[in-house]
Parts: C-alpha cells; structure tokens; sequence
C-alpha cells in the first residue's frame, strides 16, 4: 500500500498546542493538543516553557514520522504573535519567552517615544496603538535597558514561529507576517523597518527577512519559515475569493480585517483600537478589534442568572422577528430570556458595525465571519441586516490558521490544485 502524502502543522495558540496532519486534499488525517504549563520568568511572572514546547513539536514530528502510513512531504508552523525567543549561534534559548501579558515599565516605554516624536506619531507610524509588552519590539528594548549583559549575549531574537522551525532547519529567519503584527518594529509607510530600529541597535538582532513561501529542505522533507496565526488565518480566504472582501474572525476577540483597505492608520482609528497587520505577501491589512466574544460569554450569564435557566438554551436558541424592535437592551425590562438575549446580541452586533466600519471600504462585496459567532444565528441574520448591499456569510473551514499555514507552502508539497469549495460558505438574508 502507498504512503499518503502529508503536512505536518504546528498551530501554537497561548492555552492549546496543536499538531494537524493534512494530506493533498486538505483533510485533516491526524491530530493531538495539549496544554502545557506555564513557568515563570525571572520577575516571577508566568511564561511559556520553551524547553517543553520544544520537546512537543520534536516528539510529536517523531511520531507521526513512526506512522506507516503517512508520507511527511512538508512542515509548517502557525503561533501566536507579540512572542519573541532569544537565541545564542547555536539555536538555544537563553532567556524566557516573555508574556505578553506582563506590565511594561512606563519609564522605559516613554524614553522610546520621546525619542520618536511621542507615542501618537510612533503608533501611526508603526500602526498600532501603544500596547506594552503586546508591542513585541518594546520587549527587546526593555531587554537592552533592563539587562544589557543578556542583550549583548543574544544572537537573534526570533519570533515564536520562526524559533519553532529552526528547531528543524537550524537556520534563523524573520517572517514578514510576524514582523507586522503590533510589534511596533515597522515602518508602515517606508515599508521598512523603523528607524529607532537601526538607532537603538535592534536590527542585527533580527534575523535576515524571508518570503512566508520560503522552505528548508531537511532531509527530504520541506520546512517553512512560520506564519502569524492570525494573517495565516487569512491565507485560504486570498487563495479562495479574489473580489474584495472583510473577514470578521470571531473568538474572545472579533477581528474585522480588510486586505483591500490600503489607507493609512489615522489616528482617531488609533484611538478605537485599529491597527495593521502584514498579510504573507507583505501588504498591509488594516483591521480593528472588539471585545465582543468575552462580552457576549459575561451577557449570556447576566441573562441565564436573571431567569434562573442554564446558560446552555441560548446555543440552540433561533431567530424570531417577534423579539426584535428598537427599544434596547435593559435586562430587568424583557419578560423572557430569548427576548432579552435577542435585544442583547443587537446591541452587540451594533457594537460590531461600528467596529467593521472603520476598516470597511466601499468596494467590498461580501463580508466573512468565521469562529463562534459564525454559528450563531441571531448574530447572523442581525449582521446581515445591518449590511444590505453587501453579502454576509458565515464561513466555516477545518482550523483556518493551520489549513493557512499549509496553503502558503503549497507549491513546496503538493501536486494537486488547491480544492476550490475549501472555504464552506452560508449566505444570510438581508430581510
């Protein structure tokens, strides 16, 4: 019996490490997760073990590699950004992958700015908003001023996915995606990076500059430099639909990003939490955030608390044009639980129009909304409402950031076409 030929991708969120198989088609033929614990930094906050994370993605490669079945054509990997490793010359670690959770020192964040004509032109420039720690280019700062001996002892800092593959290919890259997502490093109108970059002597700690499609051979099996997760979760929807197009990615967070909307940051969208991100072919995808997944999760309880019912019945809970008019959402005023949970979601969705607006152009023919609110019928049909010239579908395929990391390397691996229909795509009415 012939091996079937396969990709191995590693999707490394913050809780959940995943390891996803997919043969030539894009199914997904094997899988494993796992939660790792956290360590603590030298300040006693916690982080990630590097030392075991390293040992997931080489013990896991080892056996699928074991699997008879399975022709390992190629590897890729897909984690989370504002994430940098420190490495000697030889690929090891020597300091924590830091949280980017963790308290920035104003002290050290202000020098930065007023150095580069305060944190408002620094942000438009680097398109994002001050962030601390999530501004992953202020960790290495902080690193110089902080402990300058370490500092000077690194040879590159790579970010998590760039690590992750030298772990195989023992050779160091900087990945435009992960270079572009909030990291305050680059130049959003130079298309460079920024100049406190080359000033505070940063950038030769940064690896060379790779294409996202970049492979290593590593014996007979072809390695990819790494992606972001969230501009690899883009890459199906750039390979699938060529008209413009917003994709709305739902979770705890609900990420409206616009790969045609090339303007640049102002800084009243500064202001309301927008920013950029780089898409793998270098360009800028201006996207903005809402805290929408976590306000619903804490709306959902409010409501089952008040009526005294599982919090459970609003998963199967339908559409019913009844239960929507323009009185707002006040809890103690609706008589039923489906009837406060509907004025509840459109007052969230309203929330999510003022956020997918400011990055909406006004070429975009359809918007996407993949993740949890996809699922959600009320959210659906009111989103769809708010939009009537253009198509809202909620959009479903097997992990987008894995499948994405994938698909970027495609040509390295896979003699097939990619499957046209890899997107699952459900059009909401308007009425």
């Amino acid at each position: 019996m012939s091996k079937k030929p396969v990709i191995a991708i590693f999707d490394v969120g913050k809780t959940n490490k995943k390891l996803f198989v997919f043969d030539e088609d894009y199914h997904i033929v094997f899988e494993k997760s796992v939660q790792l614990h956290e360590i603590k930094d030298g300040d006693g906050f916690p982080c990630e073990d590097v030392n075991a994370l390293k040992s997931f993605v080489l013990d896991s490669l080892a056996e699928v590699g074991k699997q008879d079945k399975f022709n390992l054509k190629a590897i890729n990997f897909s984690a989370y950004g504002a994430s940098f490793v420190s490495v000697d010359e030889h690929g090891n670690a020597i300091a924590p992958l830091y949280n980017y959770l963790k308290p920035y020192p104003e002290d050290i964040s202000q020098k930065l700015y007023e150095k580069n004509g305060g944190s408002g032109r620094f942000s438009a420039e680097t398109a994002s908003p001050a962030l601390g720690s999530l501004n992953s280019g202020l960790q290495l700062f902080r690193l110089k001023n902080e402990k300058p001996q370490l500092f000077e002892k690194l040879k590159y800092a790579l970010h998590l996915p760039q690590y992750l593959s030298s772990l195989l290919t023992h050779q160091f890259y900087s990945d435009i995606t992960s270079i572009g997502c909030h990291t305050a490093l680059w130049d959003f109108n130079k298309k460079a990076y920024h100049k406190w970059v080359e000033q505070e002597r940063i950038a030769p700690k940064l690896a060379p500059i790779e294409r996202a499609d970049k492979t290593v051979n590593v014996n007979g099996t072809e390695a990819g430099v790494g992606v972001h997760d969230s501009s690899a979760a883009l890459i199906p929807y750039l390979k699938s639909f060529k008209e413009p197009f917003v994709l709305i990615s739902t979770g705890t967070w609900s990420i409206s990003m616009n790969p045609f909307n090339h303007s640049p940051l102002t800084t009243a969208e500064l202001e309301k939490d927008c920013l950029c991100y780089l898409s793998y072919t270098g360009d800028p995808v201006k996207s903005s955030r809402l805290f929408a997944g976590h306000e619903h999760d804490e709306g959902v309880k409010q409501i089952a608390e008040h009526f005294n019912i599982d919090a459970n019945y609003f998963r199967h809970l339908t559409f019913n044009e009844k239960l929507i008019s323009g009185t707002g959402y006040y809890l103690p005023r609706h008589k039923t639980a489906a009837e406060a949970y509907h004025h509840f979601v459109q007052q969230l969705v309203q929330k999510q129009l003022n956020s997918t607006n400011l990055v909406l152009a006004g070429n975009v023919n359809s918007i996407f909304v993949d993740g949890g609110f996809s699922h959600n019928e009320i959210f659906m049909r009111l989103l769809a409402r708010a939009y009537p010239g253009i198509k809202v579908y909620a959009a479903s395929m097997a992990q987008a950031s894995a499948l994405g990391a994938a698909m970027v390397i495609h040509t390295a691996w896979n003699n097939k076409p990619l499957r046209e229909n890899i997107v699952q795509l459900k059009l909401y009415p308007t009425i």
